[in-house]
C-alpha cells in the first residue's frame, strides 16, 4: 500500500502567498483604497491644468488670460491645494471600513483634526521680499500635494489610536435608553476623540518646545524623501512592477504589489508634478519627479497590464489561430481603453510561460525607454494626471502637456512591443497546436 506523498509548495506559490499577504495588509489596503477614492480630483485638477497653460495661453493673452484662468486656478485651489485635508479625511474613513468599524464617520473627523494638530502654528511669508513669521494661516506645502505623506501617516496613525480607544468599554459614555443613535453613539467615542486629539497635541508641544520642529517636518525628512528617492528610481519602479507583473501572470492582480507598494508614492509625484507646472510650467519640474505614476500608466501599460495592446496588433497582423483571432476580436474594444483582463484570462497569459516572459519584460522596457527619454528632453515630462482609460496616442500627447513627441514616442513603444510579442505568440501557437494533436491522438 503506497503512500501519498504530500508535495512542497513551490517557490512561485510561496511568492503568490506572500504577495497575496502585502495586498490584504489592512493599513496597505486602506492606502490604496484612499487614493482610488480620492483619484477623480486629481484628474480633474490634471484637466484644469492642461487647459489653463495649454489651451487658454492659444488664443487670449494678458488680462483676458488672466481672467479666463481663474477657472483652472479656483479648482487647483479646491484640488490640489488642499489634497492633504481630503487624503486625511478619506485615509481614516477607508481604514475604519477595511477594520470594520461602524463609526467610521467620525474617524473621518479625528484624522483631519489629528493632521491639524501636528501642523506649524506659525508659517514663514514673504511680503514685498520682506520675510516674517505669520500665525493664524496654514501653508499649501502643508495642505496641498507637499504635504500627503504627512496626512497619510498621521490619517493612518490617529485612527489607529482612535479605534483601540474606543474599544474600551470604560471610556464610552452610555446615555441610557431613548436617547437617538446619533447622539449616543456621539458620546460613545467623545472620550476616545479627546484623547486621542490631546495626545497629538501633547506631541506637537514636545516637538515644538523641545526640538523646535513638527511631526509634518520629520515626515518630510526621513520618510517623504527616502520613500520619494526609491519611488522615483527607475530601477526601483522596474523592480516593483516586474514582480507585480509576474503575480499578474499566476493568477492574482498586479494590484496587489505595485498598488500598495507603488501606486501612492507615484500618485503623489505626478500630483506634485501638476502643482508645480500650474505655477511654474516645465522649469519647475525637478529631474527626480520625472518618473511618476503619469508614465506607469500612459507608457509603461500600454494597453493595460504587460501591454497587451501589442499582442492584440500582433494577432491580427500575423496569426494564423482561429481561437486566438476570435479572442483578440472580443478584447479589441476594452483593450483601447486599457482594460485587458479579456487577453490576460482568456488568451491566455495567466499560466502561459511562452506569453508571460513579454508580459512581464515589455512594461519594463517601456518604462525605461520612456524615462530616459524625458530626461533626455526628447519628450516632455509628465505634467497631467489623465484617466488610465485614456486611449494611446491620446493620452500620451495629454499627459505631457500637449507634446506630440510623445504621441509618437507612444507609436514607436507599440510597434516594439508588437515586435517583441511576435515570436512568443508564434511559439505559444505552436504549443497550442502540439496540445491539440495529443488530444486528437489520445481520442
Amino acid at each position: 500500500m503506497s503512500e501519498e506523498v504530500e508535495s512542497k509548495p513551490s517557490f512561485l506559490d510561496k511568492f503568490a502567498e506572500i504577495s497575496g499577504r502585502i495586498g490584504s495588509e489592512v493599513h496597505l489596503r486602506s492606502l490604496r483604497d484612499a487614493f482610488a477614492t480620492i483619484m477623480p480630483l486629481y484628474i480633474l485638477a490634471g484637466i484644469a491644468v492642461l487647459i489653463n497653460n495649454v489651451v487658454f495661453p492659444l488664443f487670449l493673452a494678458d488680462e483676458a488670460l488672466s481672467n479666463v484662468q481663474y477657472w483652472g486656478n479656483a479648482l487647483t485651489l479646491g484640488t490640489l491645494n488642499i489634497s492633504a485635508i481630503l487624503l486625511a479625511g478619506v485615509v481614516g474613513y477607508c481604514h475604519a471600513h477595511n477594520m470594520r468599524y461602524e463609526r467610521d464617520i467620525a474617524c473621518v473627523v479625528v484624522a483631519i483634526s489629528a493632521f491639524f494638530v501636528t501642523m506649524p502654528q506659525s508659517v514663514e511669508v514673504v511680503i514685498d521680499d520682506v520675510t516674517g513669521m505669520a500665525t493664524g494661516v496654514f501653508s499649501t506645502a502643508n495642505t496641498g500635494t507637499n504635504g500627503l505623506f504627512g496626512a497619510i501617516i498621521i490619517g493612518l496613525l490617529a485612527t489607529a489610536l482612535f479605534i483601540k480607544l474606543s474599544s474600551i468599554d470604560k471610556l464610552k459614555i452610555n446615555l441610557g435608553e431613548g436617547v437617538p443613535p446619533a447622539v449616543a453613539g456621539s458620546f460613545n467615542v467623545m472620550i476616545p476623540m479627546l484623547l486621542t486629539l490631546s495626545i497629538f497635541g501633547l506631541l506637537s508641544a514636545v516637538l515644538f518646545v523641545g526640538f523646535h520642529t513638527d511631526l509634518s517636518t520629520l515626515i518630510k525628512l526621513f520618510v517623504q524623501t527616502p520613500l520619494q528617492s526609491l519611488n522615483s528610481n527607475i530601477w526601483g519602479v522596474v523592480i516593483i512592477y516586474t514582480f507585480a507583473n509576474l503575480l499578474f501572470c499566476l493568477g492574482i492582480h498586479q494590484s496587489a504589489i505595485s498598488g500598495v507598494l507603488a501606486e501612492p508614492m507615484l500618485t503623489i509625484l505626478i500630483t506634485e508634478n501638476m502643482a508645480a507646472y500650474a505655477s511654474g510650467g516645465f522649469a519647475a519640474i525637478q529631474p527626480d519627479h520625472y518618473m511618476n505614476m503619469q508614465i506607469v500608466n500612459t507608457f509603461g501599460l500600454i494597453g493595460g497590464s504587460g501591454c497587451t495592446l501589442c499582442l492584440l496588433i500582433a494577432t491580427f497582423l500575423f496569426s494564423k489561430n482561429k481561437t486566438s483571432k476570435t479572442i483578440a476580436s472580443l478584447a479589441a474594444g476594452p483593450g483601447i481603453f486599457n482594460i485587458n483582463e479579456p487577453v490576460i484570462y482568456g488568451y491566455p497569459i495567466v499560466y502561459n510561460l511562452p506569453l508571460m516572459v513579454p508580459f512581464v519584460l515589455i512594461p519594463d522596457l517601456f518604462m525605461i525607454i520612456t524615462y530616459f527619454a524625458t530626461t533626455m528632453g526628447l519628450i516632455n515630462p509628465c505634467v497631467v494626471m489623465v484617466p488610465w482609460t485614456t486611449p494611446v496616442v491620446l493620452s500620451g500627447f495629454l499627459a505631457t502637456a500637449g507634446d506630440f513627441r510623445a504621441a509618437i514616442l507612444q507609436v514607436v513603444l507599440v510597434v516594439l512591443g508588437v515586435l517583441i510579442y511576435l515570436p512568443f505568440m508564434k511559439v505559444h501557437e505552436r504549443v497550442q497546436a502540439q496540445q491539440a494533436e495529443a488530444e486528437a491522438d489520445a481520442a
